[in-house]
């Protein structure tokens, strides 16, 4: 039986219109999910036989909490009615079975908010989860967000750049498993019994890619002497004018996975690979991001010009240090970045100072974008190993690869008997190094990055 989200009788104690997180029942609910989560396994189940388990009883009470809590929060979010009747549904089954791996997979398939996008509208989610970058565990959490969806993206989106199924999402308040370097809400992370057909949305959150990007820009700079142009300087001091970039930037990012001359699977999430394809794939949208951000400045579009500068000083600077270096391929995209702008002398590292020729970066960045879309164009006809092996040769004609590595040694170090992804063991987990310069600026900005994990813009201004 559908349990009623409002009965007669319960008071939302607000108008439609008030947010969320200012509810009483928001740190009720939010309390009640901190409470849950130690609990738990991997998995998302509790062992109640554990030793340091709690009572079953103890939990039901806060589960009871946690449901009590979505009802009285369900009438400020009447466009997720769906949603948070299937979510009381599926929590009830989760403890009725006794706290087994959970699955949310009719409330999963009842949140839609690809369809209803509209700037500023607020959501709450609850499901059990990992959290990309963050908890890699299937928790209970919970996270208050709004859509970013103003007239001139969604304009973009409509006659330029088709993409039903993204969403720019900016935080109000989350569990423990967003105060860490997730940045996504991504379906499939979400506990389920199957997976679905296809997912039907994905959301990014700009504000914290804005807020980081600020912070660890900003302190780089400082660290290289990195002088920048007026225009880019403004990003670093204006939260929305980078949020703006940011959200355009995925926008585009997230729906060049689709389109190009692809494998069949371009997520490549079914599939067994070296970390360089992964790094290539996410470097490849990425640029093709510059390339149209390009476009769009000769167009007029003010945000085109921004995009450009955070995607390459995010590239340059966050993403080669942050992170652990076990196939980091984000980090490696960065690193391979960094050393072609370098060989082609748009960057110079000279008396201790960092110099970027902005215009010739821009025609440079603009030609990597060519040679991995040469690489893609000319794999659909190569065997598979084979385009590994000529995908490692353009990553390794410009970043050394670990001396110990056996990929480097050539085909002929390799047991090719093997199918290739049983090869994908011989790759080391950290394939290619950091250079000197990224050595030493690694360490130099380790506190700035651990500062960042859970940052919002909220907590970026506190802190400023």
């Amino acid at each position: 039986m559908t349990e009623i989200l409002s009965p007669a009788g319960v008071d939302s104690g607000a108008p439609a219109e008030d947010r969320v997180v200012d509810h009483p029942a928001w740190p009720v609910l939010k309390d009640a999910v901190e409470a849950i989560r130690p609990a738990q396994s991997a998995d998302g189940s509790i062992d109640f036989a554990a030793d340091d388990a709690p009572a079953r009883a103890t939990v039901e009470g806060q589960l009871e909490r946690v449901v009590d809590a979505v009802r009285e929060l369900a009438p400020l979010l009447p466009h997720d009615e769906a949603y948070l009747t299937a979510l009381v549904t599926d929590l009830r089954r989760w403890a009725d079975g006794g706290f087994g791996v959970p699955d949310f997979l009719d409330s999963l398939l009842a949140f839609q908010p690809a369809r209803n996008r509209v700037d500023g509208l607020q959501h709450l989610v609850l499901f059990a989860m990992y959290t990309q970058n963050g908890n890699p565990d299937r928790n209970l959490e919970a996270v208050v967000l709004r859509m970013v969806w103003p007239d001139w993206l969604a304009e973009l989106e409509r006659t330029r750049y088709d993409n039903p199924l993204f969403c720019g999402i900016t935080f109000e308040d989350f569990t423990a498993g967003y105060d860490t370097n997730s940045a996504v809400l991504f379906p499939e992370t979400i506990a389920v019994r199957e997976a679905p057909e296809r997912f039907s949305w994905g959301g990014i959150f700009c504000d914290r890619e804005a807020a980081r990007f600020r912070r660890v820009v900003d302190a780089a700079c400082s660290v290289t002497s990195l002088e920048l142009p007026d225009d880019a300087r403004g990003l670093i001091t204006d939260q929305q004018r980078c949020q703006e970039a940011f959200v355009l930037w995925d926008m585009v990012h997230d729906r060049t996975h689709s389109h190009g001359d692809l494998p069949f699977d371009p997520f490549m999430i079914k599939q067994r690979q070296p970390f360089w394809m992964y790094g290539l794939e996410e470097l490849r949208c990425d640029l093709t991001a510059f390339h149209e951000a390009v476009k769009l400045e000769a167009d007029g579009v003010a945000q085109g010009r921004d995009v450009q500068y955070t995607m390459l000083l995010d590239r340059l600077f966050r993403f080669p240090v942050t992170g652990a270096r076990n196939r980091n391929y984000d980090g490696l995209g960065g690193q391979l970045l960094f050393a072609y702008l370098h060989r082609h002398g748009a960057l110079r590292w000279t008396d201790n100072k960092l110099t970027v020729d902005w215009e010739l970066a821009r025609e440079v960045t603009v030609r990597l974008r060519e040679e991995i879309e040469t690489l893609y164009r000319e794999g659909i006809d190569r065997p598979k190993l084979v385009h590994w092996f000529k995908a490692y040769d353009l990553v390794s004609g410009y970043l050394a690869p670990h001396p110990g590595s056996t990929w480097a040694k050539g085909p002929d170090a390799l047991d090719l008997s093997l199918p290739p992804r049983k090869l994908v063991d011989d790759v080391l987990p950290d394939e290619f190094p950091l250079s000197m310069f990224y050595e030493a600026l690694a360490k130099k900005l380790r506190g700035v990055i651990t500062s960042t994990e859970g940052i919002t813009a909220e907590s970026a201004a506190l802190a400023a």
